[in-house]
């Protein structure tokens, strides 16, 4: 099964390969007339394609010669910010998107927890001020970190 479809995958980007250098730059298609605005377009959307077949190939090239000037470069300045782009930016904004989400999801998180620490340690305060104890819960509290470090020094 994966076999196949990994067939059908090679397969599939080989005739879109085809078709995209089928109207690359440097074809016979421009031999009559000049590539005008939408050529341009097409040519800097399949930039990526046609570099890589025009390393095995002087058939292909990036870059329409017979070209009518201005507009021709436009479009392929657009259909390249389009194709290079449209492909490698939105992962980084993404990311960064995904980013800021968590940090906003850790400040809440973090005023949350800090809101109950300080609930906790105020009813403790509380209490404890109430019974007049604090110097026997200090005795304790040093008597439990001595305990835990000495288990921690015999380890």
């Amino acid at each position: 099964m994966l076999q196949r479809r990994g067939v059908l995958v090679c397969g599939a980007l080989a005739v879109v390969a085809l078709v995209a250098t089928g109207c690359a730059p440097g074809s016979d298609r421009f031999t009559t007339g000049d590539a005008g605005f939408w050529a341009g377009l097409w040519h800097g959307l399949i930039v990526c394609v046609t570099f890589i077949v025009s390393l095995f190939t002087e058939r292909v090239q990036i870059y329409e010669i017979r070209n009518s000037g201005h507009l021709y470069d436009l479009g392929f300045v657009l259909g390249a910010i389009a194709g290079l782009g449209g492909i490698l930016k939105p992962r980084g904004w993404a990311r960064a998107r995904r980013r800021k989400l968590a940090e906003r999801e850790m400040e809440e998180i973090s005023r949350r927890v800090e809101a109950h620490v300080r609930r906790a340690i105020k009813g403790w305060a509380e209490g404890a001020a109430q019974d007049d104890e604090w110097a026997d819960i200090g005795r304790k509290v040093e008597q439990k970190i001595k305990v835990e470090l000495r288990k921690w020094a015999e380890s």
